[in-house]
């Protein structure tokens, strides 16, 4: 059976497991670093935290991994459970029957994360980003705004197109980032700063959306195949003034 993997925060409680009977010997982040290379090996990791057991419980530490494919985690609870990994005495692992979020509630991916899926399981060399449009908008702002005068500050908007060639895909994305400018940073080098940070989160926000649209299906032969799911507001990449209408809309 194939399954849909999403750049989104995993929530679902059959990705996410439960570890305990931890030793109390190594510190939280030993402990953390130790269970990140055991369960890694069984897939992709979206996090791992260690937390200390409750008082009144003896003295030792608990983890919540998190895993990204579903069939990734049941593997790895079925291989891990019971067995004493890297200390001397047995863990303990179950799928959590907690942590679950309305289906409605999907959190997307930051722009690294997602690249990091990406990578994972299309390869380094199996997509890439290719900028369309990368546009200060004070210009625009100063047309459009009609309330109160705002603090001055840069706001670039960002294009992108996500292009998976073996599998003749392509994703555009669309971000807006704006960095607030005072007073004490009108010097040169700190201006020239805060634009190019606006420039880089704003193409971080465009990268994020344009995965937002892509489904990984993952099939149970190890084969990989990918899914383009367009939003409403998908626009024509190669459209000039489709791009500049969305900008308008972004500021109503």
């Amino acid at each position: 059976m194939a399954e849909f993997i999403s750049f989104v925060v995993p929530t679902q409680s059959d990705k996410v497991l439960l570890v305990w009977e931890l030793s109390a010997g190594p510190p939280a982040e030993a402990l953390r670093h130790s269970l990140s290379t055991a369960f890694s090996q069984f897939g992709l990791l979206y996090s791992v935290r260690v937390f200390p057991n409750a008082a009144v419980a003896r003295p030792g530490f608990y983890a919540i991994i998190k895993f990204y494919s579903s069939r990734d985690a049941q593997r790895a609870q079925k291989a891990c459970d019971g067995k004493p990994l890297f200390q001397t005495s047995p863990v303990k692992v179950r799928l959590s029957t907690r942590h679950k979020a309305p289906r409605h509630q999907a959190f997307a991916l930051n722009s690294s994360r997602c690249q990091e899926l990406a990578n994972y399981y299309f390869g380094f060399n199996g997509w890439s980003k290719r900028i369309l449009k990368l546009q200060e908008l004070s210009g625009v702002e100063d047309e459009a705004l009609s309330g109160p005068v705002r603090k001055p500050s840069l706001k670039f908007f960002c294009a992108v197109e996500v292009v998976l060639p073996s599998y003749g895909c392509r994703s555009p994305g669309v971000g807006i980032a704006e960095e607030p400018l005072h007073q004490l940073e009108e010097g040169q080098p700190s201006f020239l700063m805060k634009r190019k940070k606006a420039q880089k989160l704003a193409i971080q926000s465009a990268l994020s959306d344009a995965f937002q649209k892509l489904a990984i299906v993952a099939l149970e032969s190890g084969k990989v195949a990918v899914e383009y799911i367009p939003s409403e507001e998908s626009i024509d990449a190669g459209s000039e003034e489709e791009l500049q209408s969305l900008i308008q809309t972004l500021y109503r």
